[in-house]
């Protein structure tokens, strides 16, 4: 009944260490899980889905049992269909909790039969968010320590244009 499968979705725009920490630490207590790249037509990112699967697939590779995938639609839809009823949510502090409550109670009611995880970031990574990430890059400042070489490329390309 897809007890030993999980779920960690997020828009990894862009994935940063702290997502990999995530992933790495979940995908050791589970046979399989499943990063899901969301896409989320009301929400601006500044990679395409198709740079951000790419980013993600580069920076997971190697750890064999995540299967990354995309989808733009209701998350339970997701999950229901690919029969997985745990779900992986990170925290990185206190202000992250109210929103992931609301999303936690809202999914647990469209699908009761998911378990929601709330996986608080290594220490390391507990202040690390895409968003300041991006902002610290657009001024030319140094992201080495929180996300890959791949990544740090992907976001001087992206924006220098």
């Amino acid at each position: 009944m897809g007890k030993k499968i999980a779920a960690y979705p997020g828009s990894f725009d862009p994935i940063t260490y702290g997502h990999v920490n995530i992933v790495k630490r979940t995908a050791e207590r589970f046979n399989k899980l499943y990063v899901i790249v969301m896409n989320n037509p009301n929400k601006e990112y500044l990679f395409s889905l198709s740079e951000r699967l790419e980013m993600v697939k580069t920076d997971l590779k190697g750890i064999k049992n995540v299967v990354v995938d995309t989808f733009d639609g209701l998350l339970v839809d997701y999950l229901k269909r690919h029969r997985i009823f745990n779900l992986i949510r990170g925290l990185r502090a206190v202000s992250d909790f109210e929103y992931e409550l609301q999303m936690a109670n809202a999914n647990r009611s469209l699908f009761p039969e998911l378990e929601i995880f709330f996986l608080m970031a290594d220490t390391d990574f507990s202040f690390i968010s895409s968003s300041m990430i991006k902002e610290i890059a657009n001024y030319e400042g140094d992201i080495s320590k929180w996300v890959s070489k791949n990544v740090e490329i992907k976001l001087k390309e992206k924006l220098s244009k």
